[in-house]
């Protein structure tokens, strides 16, 4: 059993989200179960609504009837969770709950990438420290922020080649 806590999601009746997260938090602090729930989530956009001619901004629920949970599953957590008023189980198959993957938290929009920022710029000396070009020394000749990857000029059997390299696999010299 991993000790790392996982995301997983639980069904609940439509509208009762809120409620559901208020009261799984509630007793993740009543029996001190802070170590093993850690957050409880109900994933909200902010939309512009217009009503009798007014304009304002209103929370909507991305996932109506669920509610994110990140925790370590074991009997204790399970027993929490699932017999909290409003939640009719968790999201897989039977009775056995699947964790989200981080690529599933990703494109949910829970989980941010990581970016990298890298202070270099055309014309700097960098030194590929990972990847299938480790240990090459080059020279900037394009910086992609959006992409975050960086065009450098590799000696490919004898012939100078631009290959694009992410920020993460190169280091400033």
């Amino acid at each position: 059993m991993s000790d790392e806590a996982k995301w997983y999601v639980a069904h609940t009746y439509s509208g009762y989200e809120n409620k559901v997260k208020t009261t799984i938090e509630k007793t993740v602090e009543n029996h001190k179960l802070q170590d093993q729930i850690q957050e409880v989530m109900v994933p909200v956009q902010t939309v512009m609504e217009t009503k009798n001619n007014q304009r304002r901004e209103v929370q909507r629920k991305l996932y109506p009837g669920y509610v994110l949970v990140k925790m370590i599953m074991n009997d204790d957590t399970w027993y929490v969770v699932r017999n909290t008023r409003g939640v009719t189980g968790f999201v897989g198959p039977g009775s056995k709950p699947v964790p989200l993957t981080e690529e599933e938290m990703r494109k949910m929009g829970v989980l941010q990438s990581k970016k990298v920022s890298l202070d270099v710029n055309v014309g700097d000396s960098v030194k590929v420290v990972s990847g299938p070009w480790a240990d090459t020394e080059s020279v900037v000749r394009n910086v992609n922020e959006q992409k975050e990857k960086v065009t450098i000029v590799v000696d490919v059997l004898g012939r100078d080649s631009m290959v694009e390299i992410d920020f993460a696999d190169i280091q400033k010299l």
